[in-house]
């Protein structure tokens, strides 16, 4: 796991640098395994082969810009799932498969477990780096679900002042996932 993980990381440097080699193995590392995930959902191979093609095209024309803070592995397979969801909700696909898809996606759910697991990590990392208050406010909000307000008076702060470490901390977060915290959300919203 530790080798992939390298090496995953030495193709994305070299795709970053503008190596299109490095692109076309990733493509032949992960494209079948990514089709059959669409797949899975869709069963419409033209969609499918759609999506795949987009999430390589994405990662080329962002090459440059992407920061991947989790495995290649897990960033793929969710940014496949989101566009999966995404055709979904567009009505690109049946509607029957709209009712049927959080099924489908439970019964394959290794890679997605994967990197909740992952993403999980990472968000706990990052909170942890918080300042403290930033953190206590975090951590009360999120964990315990507790209202700007509830949260201002337990800890004898503004509402105010709850708004802004709050914003600070999803800032962080936010940054340290970067665009795969959202598709994980989005993922988990459905």
């Amino acid at each position: 796991m530790m080798i992939h993980k390298v090496n995953d990381n030495v193709l994305l440097d070299r795709l970053a640098n503008g190596d299109e080699h490095a692109l076309n193995e990733i493509y032949l590392l992960y494209w079948q395994d990514l089709f059959m995930c669409a797949y899975n959902v869709l069963k419409d191979k033209a969609a499918c082969e759609d999506i795949v093609q987009d999430l390589f095209l994405q990662l080329w024309q962002k090459r440059s810009t992407i920061q991947i803070n989790i495995s290649l592995r897990a960033y793929l397979y969710t940014a496949v799932r989101y566009n999966v969801f995404r055709q979904i909700r567009t009505g690109k696909v049946r509607s029957v498969l709209f009712e049927e898809a959080a099924e489908r996606m439970a019964a394959n759910t290794t890679e997605f477990i994967m990197a909740e697991k992952e993403m999980s990590k990472q968000v706990a990392r990052v909170v942890a780096a918080l300042p403290d208050k930033c953190r206590e406010v975090y951590k009360l909000s999120r964990e315990e679900q507790l209202t700007h307000k509830e949260i201002a008076s337990r800890l004898n702060i503004s509402t105010k002042t709850v708004e802004n470490q709050l914003t600070i901390a999803l800032k962080r977060v936010r940054a340290s996932l970067n665009t795969i915290a959202l598709i994980v959300v989005t993922l988990l919203a459905n």
